[in-house]
């Protein structure tokens, strides 16, 4: 997974963390991108239009797995990036 996240990291990525507004305002990665997971599906066009893989990423992975499975079915390139943690270590 580590490996995966740097090679995403370094293809420019953005980080998509879908975790509630309250949970992101208590930490979360340098320039990631809030939008909740319910939001997800109406807002599938604004992630498209970034035309930068993704990494999802939320508290645990659960969240971030949906949203991957999800953004994969519409064409994405997008990876699960699991807790929040996990990707901030490779940002400075």
């Amino acid at each position: 997974m580590t490996n995966e996240i740097k090679e995403y990291l370094e293809k420019g990525a953005v980080v998509l963390d879908v975790r509630t507004v309250e949970e992101y305002n208590e930490g979360h990665c340098k320039g990631s991108t809030l939008i909740t997971l319910g939001t997800v599906p109406v807002r599938v066009d604004e992630i498209k239009a970034w035309n930068k893989p993704v990494i999802a990423v939320c508290r645990s992975g659960a969240r971030s797995g949906q949203a991957t499975q999800f953004l994969k079915n519409h064409g994405l390139d997008v990876v699960n990036g699991g807790p929040w943690q996990n990707v901030a270590q490779h940002l400075n």
